[in-house]
């Protein structure tokens, strides 16, 4: 192996930020993607679906890119799937139960003829032109998650994405510590290793305490039991199922990708639920309160899900009843605190009892936190050292952490979305930057939303819109008639009564004598007498038409 060969590693998600993880690794001809996830809309990105990662980077070299690998099933890691193969039809390798979640993805999203999809198992190993790809099972929060040992004319990388160091998972299937020792031995040039948790001490609990968690507010339940958690959280599902048959009631999955999911899951071996458990929601609804469990999306607060909609009373399937119990089973992904209180707080109003990670232990994270991180890089012992998947004071904390382990801080890069990198001779370096953004999706609109346009829907949002519309004698330039006005969230109906008049006469007095002419001068003056008088700033528009 020639260790003077260049190889380019380009981070397009996942690096300053929590979310659409997505990293490439270019040598010479060679691409290879790993991941390609989502990331969920900020509070301020309104009327945005999700965000995914800005792959430009790619799109003038689709031919040289020879597989994207995915490493296990959750959103923020196989969300894109379904955009980036329209625009790089590469070969997908994912394990079983990974794969069989992207197929359900790209199957309701009606682009399933256009995958070319294919089953890895961890402990296998393919080739993919430059690129020699080992996979070793990782415990995450989901099963079937991998890492990767790469191997290339550069050196050995080891790609760690998510993970945590679990030795009681609910799926009983440990981390592969004998394959990390085996990395070691062989000498690991560069580590990429997940940074989530690198600002939290110790150990990250086992999955196996929710258990008893789960028993608890069972047994305390006088109703029915609702329980929120992500709907590719398929190891919260198992335990979810075990708790209800431990106390006899039954469980209903609800909303489209939760049910799917789990169908998806028990018919490749990974949820092991007796049918006598599970029952479809209509019937669900009509068991006595205390026989039931539901289980559906929405932990997030997100306000299109079963759970956003149950804190406002807008569900259609069902609705919040006396007595009911609330589980949201998950920790608040950066930037949606607020979101979450909200539902909580909405939640409580409409008479639920609601259990939350604050209160009890019916989430654990499935990420390394700092001892483990610390374990895995005493065991790999590489080289250099990239942190990814993290905010950037995240990714700081990990490269930290290193240090104190002794990698030298030469040996170690922090970088963001777009910084390339390039690893040469063992050394680590900066290449140019390319685009790394965020790419909105709208409905059907994918990247034509652009900052420009999210910074007047803040403005909107906070001061709101005055039209005016003028018609006007295309000879004397007079007004044939009173403006007509039009706002929304300006003014209350008892101001608009009060200053509507004014701006009508001041837009007459002035076009009719002859002050203004144009739509954009008309604007101005309506803004400047608007803001005088209620110092606040609407967005205002005016139309002209001469006849």
């Amino acid at each position: 192996m020639s260790k003077n060969k260049k190889l380019r590693i380009i981070p397009l998600g996942g690096l300053g930020e929590v979310g659409k993880n997505m990293i490439a690794y270019e040598y010479g001809k060679n691409i290879l993607i790993v991941d390609a996830g989502i990331m969920f809309p900020e509070n301020d990105m309104l009327g945005i679906d999700y965000i995914i990662p800005d792959y430009q980077y790619l799109l003038d070299k689709v031919d040289r890119v020879v597989g994207i690998v995915i490493t296990h099933g959750h959103e923020d890691h196989i969300g894109a799937i379904r955009h980036v193969i329209e625009d790089i039809p590469a070969p997908i390798y994912a394990t079983p139960l990974t794969r069989g979640l992207i197929e359900g993805k790209l199957k309701r999203n009606k682009v399933l003829s256009k995958a070319s999809l294919h089953t890895v198992e961890a402990g296998q190993s393919i080739n993919l032109g430059a690129f020699k790809i080992e996979f070793f099972h990782v415990c995450h929060s989901i099963p079937d998650a991998v890492g990767l040992g790469i191997t290339t004319p550069a050196g050995l990388i080891v790609h760690m994405s998510d993970f945590k160091f679990d030795h009681t998972p609910v799926d009983g299937w440990p981390t592969d510590f004998a394959k990390l020792a085996e990395f070691s031995n062989r000498g690991v040039d560069l580590l990429l290793s997940d940074s989530t948790n690198s600002e939290r001490p110790g150990w990250t609990p086992s999955e196996m305490i929710i258990g008893p968690a789960l028993d608890d507010v069972f047994e305390s339940a006088s109703g029915r039991i609702i329980i929120a958690s992500f709907a590719s959280l398929i190891s919260r599902m198992q335990q979810v199922a075990d708790a209800a048959a431990r106390h006899k009631r039954k469980l209903a999955f609800v909303g489209r990708s939760m049910v799917d999911n789990a169908k998806i899951a028990r018919r490749l071996g990974y949820l092991n639920i007796p049918e006598k458990i599970i029952v479809p929601i209509e019937q669900a609804l009509n068991l006595d309160k205390r026989q039931v469990v539901l289980m559906c999306t929405g932990s997030q607060g997100e306000p299109s899900s079963i759970i956003g909609r149950l804190s406002t009373g807008t569900n259609r399937t069902f609705d919040l009843k006396p007595g009911d119990t609330v589980v949201l089973s998950s920790h608040p992904i950066p930037g949606n605190e607020e979101s979450v209180s909200r539902a909580i707080n909405s939640l409580i109003r409409r008479g639920a009892n609601v259990i939350y990670d604050a209160i009890a232990p019916i989430h654990v994270s499935g990420h390394a936190s700092q001892e483990e991180q610390k374990l895995l890089i005493n065991i790999l012992k590489p080289k250099n050292f990239i942190p990814i998947h993290g905010e950037l004071r995240q990714l700081k904390r990990h490269a930290y952490l290193a240090t104190q382990l002794g990698i030298p801080n030469e040996n170690i890069l922090v970088v963001e979305n777009g910084q390339v990198i390039e690893f040469v001779s063992g050394k680590l370096k900066n290449g140019e930057r390319i685009p790394g953004g965020y790419v909105f999706v709208d409905g059907q609109s994918i990247g034509d939303i652009d900052p420009g346009v999210m910074r007047e829907r803040e403005k909107l949002s906070q001061n709101g819109i005055f039209l005016v519309d003028l018609n006007v004698d295309k000879y004397s330039g007079r007004l044939l008639g009173e403006p007509e006005i039009l706002t929304r969230g300006f003014l209350s109906p008892e101001d608009a009564n009060e200053l509507l008049p004014e701006v009508k006469k001041r837009i007459m007095d002035l076009v009719n004598g002859g002050g203004l002419d144009a739509d954009k001068d008309i604007a101005s003056a309506v803004k400047s007498f608007l803001y005088n008088e209620t110092k606040r700033r609407p967005m205002v528009f005016v139309t002209l038409s001469k006849a």
